[in-house]
């Protein structure tokens, strides 16, 4: 059994995700790396292109001895609890998952925007988290240590506030933090805590891809929606989910972490 804190981090290629993975890592965590990798095959809506399996390689690259690397869609159920499966499998525990994948579309008003853009948003951003805490929370409850386990969520300043053009974006963001209240709700007493974190304007493909919809070239004019002026990097975001994961994180249970740097709208 590994001595050191397993971690599942889906969306793990790039961007915050990514970024996560090199955190755990350096704080000496095994992390189940988990990505689609699709690159250019992406959900109804979805207009710009995926991570690939040359990202995943890359974050792999830089810790090979700690990180396990599972190319599998968020949204097969099956495919994550074969991921928690074979984790605990080599490493004899699971202690916490990160749910970071996540992707975006938007650019019309809530009436012009197709009901299949929505389903691709709700299978994605919040099937993905149900499907990853589905998957691990059997292997935390019958582990060594549930008392240390952990369950985060990535959400999003739209998980609170209403964001123009991104109406099914919203909708997706605010149901992740409703399911992880509802799954703190249902771990009481277990000693197992569930955390959804709300980053703001990131630095990331997902980013430029929104500036995109907004029809600018870059993204730089977001940092006017925070309170820092600039654009937030996701080493800062993955400092702060890698500590909402870690064993001491268990008083935020049921909380939303507002990792926004003050957003303004």
């Amino acid at each position: 059994m590994s001595a050191s804190r397993v971690v599942l981090v889906t969306g793990a290629a790039r961007g915050i995700g990514a970024a996560t993975v090199r955190r755990l890592c350096a704080q000496g965590a095994h992390v189940v790396a988990l990505d689609s990798c699709a690159g250019t095959v992406t959900p109804d809506g979805v207009d710009y292109p995926l991570a690939t399996r040359e990202d995943l390689d890359a974050v792999v690259a830089q810790h090979p001895d700690q990180v396990i690397p599972v190319v599998a869609d968020v949204r097969d159920a099956a495919a994550l609890v074969a991921a928690a499966d074979e984790a605990v499998r080599r490493l004899g525990r699971m202690d916490a998952v990160i749910a970071a994948a996540a992707v975006i579309s938007g650019g019309d008003p809530q009436w012009r925007t197709p009901p299949a853009h929505l389903d691709a948003l709700l299978a994605v951003d919040v099937g993905g988290v149900w499907n990853a805490a589905a998957a691990v929370v059997p292997h935390m409850l019958s582990g060594p240590d549930p008392a240390g386990c952990r369950i985060v969520a990535v959400a999003s300043a739209a998980g609170t506030h209403g964001l123009f053009g991104l109406a099914g974006y919203c909708a997706a963001k605010h149901a992740v933090i409703g399911l992880i209240r509802g799954l703190a709700a249902d771990l009481t007493g277990t000693g197992v805590t569930a955390v959804a974190v709300s980053p703001g304007a990131t630095r990331t493909a997902m980013l430029e891809a929104t500036a995109g919809l907004y029809g600018t070239q870059t993204p730089d004019g977001f940092a006017e929606s925070s309170r820092l002026r600039r654009l937030l990097e996701p080493d800062e975001l993955a400092g702060t989910l890698a500590f909402c994961a870690s064993r001491e994180a268990g008083v935020l249970n049921g909380s939303v972490i507002e990792a926004t740097g003050g957003f303004i709208g």
